[in-house]
């Protein structure tokens, strides 16, 4: 029997709820349940593969090809388990649902409402393929009283009423902000918040409060007794200096005691929370720091990179050792002697993009990571930038460049236009829709068994995780390997290049994939354990 926690947030946006999902998951977890979690957004997009990171953060992609919210991210590195199409849903993907029926019949000559037909389909999205699940940990996107989450809202409440307390719980995050000029922090957003859901119909059993300071009891005693709920189930968030920390903060402020205490469940075992207080350990705890440019187009909102930051503190705890990110926006470096700025960095990595944009200043970052021989890591468009830089100066073609930007006159990338899944072969058009149309999900790799990556995945055969339109030209791969430059890594009929390396670099690697999207705390991918190993060896050479 699967129990649902229902996860809303009020008064602003940012407050956590991601955060707050995936660590109640990983406090489930630490008690021995199975645990599933997902995303509801209040956006008409069908998903955000179409968004543009520097308004939405990245695009995380599950194993499965779907193109999710960041927030699936933080769920898998919480709890290690892998996000599947299913635990996404948007408004834009609702209504499509819907009104795709309405359009075959499927409603039988009914008028289609927002109630039932839309919150019907929006029940059946959580309640499905929850098999296995002890517990499924349903965040809504927004905040509370905006107009967009209003169907979500009902179809949610609609599904507390019909499973009845004992496999449904409302937990509501809210702000408890401090005003310095008064000296005080002040309950009343709370209670505003806790208002706006009662108006739809929501009585909410556990309030999580964010605060950047404790919470006084006498406060606690407040918000418990004018937002109907247990004392006890008002649990402080408080800010701590690292998100691994907050499933040990919420733990030791009692939430996973009050969610089993809720579903009248044994809760006076203790769980284990041994990885996490390792983990939280290594990071405060670092036996030295590198520093690792990273040279993007997207640096404006970190948020872009989100799953890229977090893997490479992961490299840091594999290492222990605290990694400082420098985030440099790459047009920087299209002014003359700006590249200069890398002369202090241990490790150069240049990840993921779309577009002409900045590609320059990314190609004279690769071009001093190989020739200063400062460890480089580029992912899938940083790949290609490698490669394009490569053939340009290594293999005298001066008119390297990507089809992406435009007819060239060696088209070293190009438009990848037919690939094989499993049996099945997919292909697109240069003229075709965008959204979900590029290589999705997960692809196997083989890798050559002489190489440096072998040696470093420990393994001959791989999968990741793709999301790209373009690839490098195989057609290329002969004139690029006498130039220095080998193809690590190839699909397995041998057509696509996943992984690049540079002999004799003491750490020069592009591949095709995001490595990113599969690291976890307790896991830290081996090609980001592998990278900052060789950036602390580099910044004892510094």
């Amino acid at each position: 029997m699967t129990r649902f926690v229902f996860i809303t947030g009020g008064v602003v946006s940012s407050l956590g709820k991601g955060i707050l999902s995936a660590a109640l998951g990983a406090l489930l977890q630490a008690r021995g349940y199975r645990v599933r979690l997902r995303k509801l957004d209040p956006y008409l997009n069908v998903d955000p593969g179409t968004m543009s990171p520097q308004q939405h953060g990245e695009v995380f992609v599950t194993e499965d090809g779907a193109e999710t919210d960041l927030d699936l991210g933080h769920y898998e590195r919480f709890t290690g388990v892998d996000a599947r199409r299913s635990d996404s849903t948007t408004t834009g993907r609702i209504y499509s649902e819907v009104i795709a029926r309405e359009r075959r019949g499927d409603y039988l000559g009914a008028t289609v409402q927002v109630i039932p037909h839309i919150t019907d389909a929006i029940r059946d999205a959580i309640t499905q393929d929850t098999d296995g699940a002890d517990f499924a940990l349903v965040e809504i996107g927004g905040t509370v009283g905006d107009i967009e989450s209003l169907p979500f809202l009902e179809a949610i409440r609609q599904l507390g009423n019909e499973l009845g307390e004992e496999r449904a719980l409302f937990v509501h995050l809210t702000l408890v902000p401090y005003i310095p000029s008064a000296g005080e922090l002040k309950t009343k957003p709370t209670q505003h918040s806790v208002k706006e859901l009662l108006n739809v119909g929501i009585q909410p059993q556990v309030l999580v409060c964010r605060s950047d300071r404790p919470i006084p009891p006498n406060e606690r005693r407040k918000i418990a007794l004018f937002c109907n709920v247990r004392e006890a189930a008002v649990i402080p968030a408080i800010d701590v200096d690292t998100i691994y920390a907050v499933p040990l903060s919420y733990h030791a402020e009692g939430l996973d005691r009050e969610v089993l205490h809720h579903f009248r469940l044994p809760c006076e075992a203790l769980p284990d929370l041994s990885r996490w207080q390792d983990i939280v350990a290594k990071l405060r705890n670092p036996e030295g720091a590198v520093t690792i440019a990273v040279v993007g187009k997207y640096t404006n909102l970190l948020d872009s990179y989100k799953s890229l930051a977090e893997a490479l503190a992961h490299g840091g705890i594999a290492n222990r050792v605290k990694v400082r990110l420098d985030w440099v926006d790459s047009e920087v470096f299209e002014t003359p002697g700006a590249i200069h700025r890398l002369e202090a960095v241990h490790g150069i990595l240049v990840p993921g993009g779309f577009g002409e944009r900045g590609t320059q200043g990314k190609i004279e970052a690769v071009r001093f990571a190989r020739e200063r021989r400062v460890p480089f890591l580029g992912i899938c468009f940083g790949m290609q930038m490698a490669v394009i830089e490569a053939a340009r100066n290594l293999a005298g073609m001066e008119g390297a460049s990507s089809t992406e930007f435009g007819p060239c006159e060696v088209p070293v990338v190009g438009l990848l236009t037919e690939w094989t899944r499993g049996n099945l072969v997919e292909r697109r058009a240069a003229g075709g829709e965008l959204g979900g149309t590029m290589r999705l999900g997960a692809y196997p790799c083989e890798i050559a068994p002489d190489s440096m990556l072998a040696g470093i995945y420990g393994a001959r055969r791989i999968s990741e995780r793709h999301r790209h339109r373009y690839e490098v030209n195989i057609n290329f791969r002969p004139q690029l390997e006498a130039a220095g430059l080998r193809f690590a890594g190839m699909s397995p009929d041998g057509v696509l290049p996943e992984m690049v390396e540079l002999p004799g670099h003491p750490w020069f690697v592009g591949v095709q994939f995001h490595p990113e999207l599969k690291s976890r705390p307790f896991a830290p991918h081996p090609l980001f354990a592998s990278f900052v190993a060789a950036s602390v060896k580099q910044a004892r050479l510094v």
